[in-house]
């Protein structure tokens, strides 16, 4: 069930630009939570719920309109590697849900302005094997065994009532494909992002041909990218809504490179809020920040675009 009577997301999109939150993981880190395991944040769904609930709160001061769950490396086959059953996998992944909305009512309660929704995340295959191969795509798997892989999750998270799917971090057209395949029939709408390098999907496809499988979907109210670096959004916007005639998604990283053996964050941050209004004059109407993006640049994000 939605946490709002009016306006439903895709509704506010047509109307104008919203501002998603930031990076799960970091704000977790920040307040002094380990990740350092397979489940990532997902663990902390299990051990610590009441962090996951004040990580989305945080956003929500900051001045997001949207929490994205901490579902993102939530899955069957991840919490079994951690002798964790279906049944209970199945109730952690409705409960990553349930942790966004106590967040809006919190918000809400705290007088946090505006209307907010619950995005429920759905990473990439490559988020469960935990080795980066998000970054890279081209598992050897095929559409069908992606669709198969993904379908399962997805029922769960939408029977536990989100206001939209956010398909992330996807980097192949073949995944890409798999998802919209998978969220056909489920009843709740879907935005589909790709994670890029340059002007081409981590897999190496063209950003046009990406794109444009998900342009005749009705399902999808927004298409775009994230997890990438700041500089390869303003070509993603333009070519994004110029081939599909959606609404575009983005929120890149700080601009720092995951090293997946060191499991760190390398680099210089190149992120600014100031980039923001050139992404929205090109057709950005979700806009926030990925990995290492905390509610601090959400904050100034947010008063770019109020602006």
């Amino acid at each position: 069930m939605s946490s709002n009577t009016s306006p439903s997301l895709a509704e506010a999109l047509a109307s104008g630009t919203v501002v998603l939150d930031g990076g799960m993981s970091n704000q977790l880190e920040s307040a002094g939570h380990d990740l350092s395991d397979e489940l990532w944040s997902a663990r902390l769904l299990a051990e610590r719920p009441e962090a996951v609930a004040e990580a989305h709160l945080a956003y929500f001061t900051a001045g997001a309109n949207v929490a994205i769950t901490a579902s993102y490396q939530a899955t069957f086959e991840g919490f079994a590697q951690r002798g964790i059953g279906h049944a209970e996998a199945a109730r952690l992944l409705g409960l990553s849900v349930e942790l966004a909305r106590e967040a809006v009512r919190q918000a809400q309660d705290a007088g946090v302005a505006g209307p907010l929704w619950v995005a429920a995340s759905v990473g990439p295959y490559g988020a469960m094997l935990a080795d980066g191969s998000e970054y890279r795509g081209r598992y050897g798997l095929s559409v069908d065994e992606l669709e198969r892989f993904h379908r399962p999750r997805m029922e769960v998270l939408a029977a536990a009532g989100p206001d939209v799917l956010a398909l992330e971090t996807i980097p192949d057209t073949d995944e890409a494909a798999a998802l919209l395949r998978a969220v056909r029939g489920l009843g709740v709408p879907a935005w589909l992002s790709y994670t890029v390098d340059g002007r081409r999907t981590r897999a190496g496809q063209p950003l046009e041909e990406a794109f444009a499988l998900a342009a005749d979907l009705d399902e999808v109210i927004a298409v775009g990218v994230n997890c990438c670096a700041p500089e390869d959004v303003e070509y993603a916007v333009e070519t994004a809504a110029r081939v599909t005639g959606k609404p575009v998604v983005v929120y890149p990283n700080s601009g720092e490179a995951w090293d997946a053996e060191a499991r760190a964050w390398t680099g210089r941050t190149t992120f600014s809020a100031e980039q923001v209004k050139g992404w929205r004059d090109a057709g950005a109407r979700l806009i926030g920040g990925c990995c290492r993006v905390g509610p601090e640049g959400i904050a100034g994000i947010a008063g770019a675009l109020a602006v």
